[in-house]
């Protein structure tokens, strides 16, 4: 039995049942023969090889002018595609496609604990690479602030939700348009009456204490709407469901919103994130399955923060009638409900009427028992990441402030707008954060944003109000446009460092997410989409067409879209953009540098041919 070395040459051999190695010579006869045929063997196939090389190395140069660049993974290496594409567009009944929260796909997936309405994303081979209409009838949306009160009923035409809820004053139906008179289930004499009881209850919102908070169920986000006139910034998040487009009724009119839900997986914010949290009637279960859910609300609400409910089972000796309950069963959730706070270290701030207010403790003392056997919900481990967010399930336990962190309790940040350009004590503990590198990219951002508004004249005045950084550091380029009657989602990729904390430090606020996947709104939610070397950090992973095509899913018909991206992306994203029916601009950066440019594209306003599409 023979062995080979990597050279091919023979390191023994076996011959009539004794071992020689290589150097010995049983017989010179008997060797000469073989390693001539050897030899000429390997001259042939020597020469086979380069026939076939210098063959496939034509074939590969060829192939890389067109095939290689649409690779995501040789994006990075290769030029990126530069052939011009065309997409065609979806049927008529994709007018409201969210791919991640397709009601189409629901059937795949649990209902337990509603858990079908979280994110599930199509697989690739089931991806639409095609445009999404507008609805027949489409018009430019109203402008803010005269859209926080009213929009055009064809851009949003859900009739089920007007003919449901109107008599509670959430929205109604006027000629062409929608009006939003304020009311809600909970506020029937207006949210404006209902906002004002919650004030007196909690000083900090009048003195500018609270700057961001969180409204679970939002409806059609009155509660966020009136908020943003008193200085709060309010992240409204509902699910897609019977209740028929929410979050696109919030969006459509200038308020910020998401689409979420509490079931398995935790919301997609960091811990100690929210000043305030607010449930109006929203009906989470909310001690129910261990308290996984007022556990979330924990989390994600900083130390000092409050928790606000109105409706089931506040103020239930007024109200149980009107419940379909009984007086005893709402006694018993009430206490329920109590009893579970306080076990999570929550404390009953205040209550009237139908508003009840609990407060986070900033007392580490409480959190220390939870560390006890037999506590219960127990105090997280150490191995229990407080910000990972993204796919993550819910776990029954309580996550602890950290002690080491001394000013990322409401007491201890600076007031609303002092905080939002204080570097956040959290800025030190993320890699490579500091304050010094913090105050850079919020003095660079002025000047970017300064030449922005000189290649976008749109850029600050009320033709754009809903904005999107899609991959934000420190939530600089939001803070450079503050003085502006507009608002900015930020968005920190989920592969990138961490860096949402900060943002919600400084008073703004914003989402992980991946851009591999699409994003949790609807279509036609936002006036300007904004990136900074997304492609270059992300086209490793993410192929460039999709991301694109999911720009052009949420983004509004005439809407714009800046993109700071190196020279080597810019042409490809031209060609695509083109196939998108979006006209671009190429122009210098502020320090006109070669290697980096700015695109700044407008998104034409089309309509469908009206053909449904055929799966």
């Amino acid at each position: 039995m023979s062995k080979l070395s990597i050279s091919g040459y023979f390191v023994s051999e076996k011959v009539k049942g004794k071992e020689y190695k290589q150097g010995s010579s049983p017989d010179r006869k008997f060797r000469a023969l073989p390693i001539t045929v050897v030899v000429l063997l390997l001259c042939a196939l020597s020469f086979y090889l380069g026939g076939v090389f210098c063959s496939d190395k034509h074939k590969l140069l060829e192939r890389q002018v067109v095939v290689a660049p649409q690779t995501p993974k040789k994006v990075a290496v290769a030029s990126p595609q530069l052939k011009s594409v065309v997409f065609p567009e979806c049927g008529i009944d994709h007018q409201d496609y969210t791919p991640c929260t397709d009601p189409k796909r629901w059937r795949k997936y649990s209902y337990n604990r509603l858990s079908f309405m979280e994110r599930h994303c199509p697989p690739l081979f089931e991806r639409k690479e095609c445009l999404v209409p507008p609805p027949n009838g489409y018009k430019v949306p109203i402008r803010w602030p005269k859209s926080k009160d009213e929009c055009w009923y064809r851009n949003v035409p859900y009739d089920w939700i007007n003919n449901q809820k109107s008599n509670q004053n959430w929205l109604r139906k006027q000629g062409e348009k929608f009006l939003f008179p304020g009311g809600g289930t909970m506020f029937p004499k207006g949210v404006g009456h209902y906002v004002d009881l919650m004030q007196a209850l909690i000083p900090g919102m009048k003195d500018k204490s609270i700057r961001t908070a969180l409204d679970t169920g939002c409806g059609v986000a009155s509660w966020g709407g009136d908020l943003l006139d008193r200085g709060i910034l309010t992240m409204s998040l509902a699910p897609r469901d019977n209740h028929e487009a929410q979050v696109q009724f919030a969006l459509e009119r200038g308020i910020p919103a998401i689409l979420g839900i509490l079931s398995t997986q935790r919301l997609p914010f960091p811990s100690n994130s929210f000043d305030m949290a607010h449930c109006s009637r929203c009906l989470i279960p909310w001690t129910e399955f261990g308290g996984v859910y007022l556990l979330e609300i924990h989390r994600i609400l900083r130390p000092g923060g409050f928790w606000v409910l109105s409706g089931p089972p506040v103020n239930y000796q007024n109200r149980w009638r009107g419940w379909n309950t009984t007086i005893e069963e709402q006694k018993a959730d009430y206490n329920s409900l109590q009893t579970l706070l306080t076990k999570m270290c929550f404390k009953q701030y205040s209550k009237k009427e139908d508003i009840a207010v609990w407060q986070k403790s900033t007392d580490n003392s409480c959190y220390d028992k939870l560390a006890k056997a037999d506590s219960y919900p127990p105090k997280c481990d150490d191995s229990f990441e407080p910000d990972a967010a993204w796919y993550v399930p819910l776990r029954p336990c309580v996550v602890a402030p950290d002690p080491n962190l001394k000013k990322t309790s409401l007491k201890s940040l600076p007031k609303w707008p002092e905080r939002l350009h204080a570097a956040p004590e959290r800025v030190g503990i993320i890699h490579g954060g500091s304050a010094g590198a913090f105050n850079h990219d919020d003095s660079k951002w002025k000047v970017r944003v300064k030449h922005y508004k000189t290649l976008l004249p749109a850029l600050g005045t009320d033709k754009i109000r809903n904005v999107m950084d899609m991959n934000t550091v420190y939530g600089g380029f939001a803070a450079a446009l503050i003085d502006s009657p507009l608002w900015v989602m930020n968005v920190v990729s989920s592969y990138s460092i961490n860096t949402l904390s900060v943002v919600f430090d400084r008073g703004l606020i914003g989402t992980n997410h991946d851009w591999c996947e699409a994003f949790s709104t609807y279509p036609r939610t936002y006036d300007l989409l904004h990136l900074d070397g997304l492609f270059t950090a992300e086209s490793h992973r993410c192929e460039m067409k999709y991301v694109l095509l999911e720009m052009d899913r949420i983004l509004r018909p005439n809407g714009y879209v800046i993109m700071r991206e190196s020279s080597h992306f810019v042409e490809a994203i031209q060609n695509v953009a083109k196939g998108m029916k979006w006209s671009c601009q190429k122009h210098d950066t502020e320090y006109t540098l070669e290697q980096e440019k700015v695109l700044i594209c407008q998104k034409r306003l089309w309509y469908s041919s009206g053909k449904k599409t055929t799966e």
